[in-house]
């Protein structure tokens, strides 16, 4: 049980947390996005919900980089010292995983398409330029990649998730105050 008069921890700057649940949303949003371009029938709705997947990962891409330059130049608040050096070491871990596939997947995404010999339009108005030519070989292994690691990053969000719930129901030690919105 920390000590009720002790300090809470330093918070991550505004623009962090801004970066972080924005990213949450829009990954969050694409999870379904994502399981429904696999299972619905080809049509015109699956198009768009596909169209729509693909212009949301090109945005976590951009933000992905930003929020990367963002924490290379701003240093993140210390953690509390009641952290035991193997939690630092696995919250740490976590996030960079997470870094990794954020940025690998929308990458990932973008080669599968072309590869697949499809475009890859962003939001219906500007079509990317092409990374590799048609290849449905290869098209089929990145898309498998790409669904290991959202299955990988699905479970990694919930990881974060619940790490960041315990400390602040069961541990109450202020870690989740240093991230949330208000």
């Amino acid at each position: 049980m920390p000590d009720p008069i002790a300090p809470k921890p330093p918070r991550y700057r505004r623009p962090a947390r801004r970066l972080h649940w924005i990213m949450a949303a829009i990954v969050i949003t694409m999870v379904p996005l994502g399981i429904a371009v696999n299972y619905l029938p080809w049509d015109a709705f699956q198009d768009w919900l596909f169209n729509l997947h693909k212009s949301l990962g090109i945005v976590v891409l951009g933000l992905v980089v930003v929020r990367l330059g963002y924490r290379l130049t701003h240093k993140p608040p210390p953690l509390p010292a009641s952290i035991p050096p193997s939690q630092r070491l696995l919250a740490e871990s976590v996030h960079i995983v997470l870094y990794v596939i954020l940025f690998a997947m929308p990458v990932i995404g973008w080669i599968g398409t072309n590869a697949y010999g499809e475009p890859m339009n962003v939001f219906w108005s500007v079509t990317l330029p092409a990374v590799t030519g048609k290849n449905e070989a290869v098209s089929d292994v990145l898309w498998t990649m790409h669904n290991v690691l959202g299955l990988t990053l699905g479970g990694l969000i919930l990881v974060h998730a619940g790490a960041a719930l315990a400390h602040r129901f069961v541990l109450k030690d202020g870690v989740l105050g240093r991230m949330w919105p208000p």
